[in-house]
């Protein structure tokens, strides 16, 4: 098995996390001034950059860039989607889902044979 199929969504998938806490975390804390939300979530960014890199660096070759940029959007919304309901305790609306719909179309489309 080509294990760059599996360590490219992974560390995808862990690169959101923790960049989907670092966007929208601090919303948890209201009471936090701007200048200290704005430090804490670069600093979680920067963890993020460190799977991010990685997860591209390897997928590259094997995946196009513009199959690595598709793959990684429909990943974040899937990860925001439990974020806002775990974390925010927003609804999952209907219009959300099919937002996901729409862009796991994206990713047929993407990874189509194009000879």
């Amino acid at each position: 098995m080509n294990m760059t199929l599996v360590w490219t969504p992974l560390l995808l998938l862990c690169s959101n996390v923790v960049m989907t806490y670092a966007w929208y975390g601090h919303l948890k804390h209201p009471g936090w001034p701007m200048w200290l939300a704005i430090i804490a979530s670069w600093g979680i960014a920067f963890m993020e950059y460190c799977l991010a890199v990685p997860a591209n660096r390897i997928g590259y070759g094997t995946f196009t860039g513009q199959q690595l940029k598709v793959m990684q959007e429909v990943i974040t919304l899937g990860v925001f989607a439990g974020f806002s309901v775990l974390v925010l305790g927003e609804p999952l609306r209907w219009t959300y889902l099919a937002a996901m719909g729409c862009l796991i179309a994206a990713v047929v489309f993407i990874f189509l044979p194009v000879d």
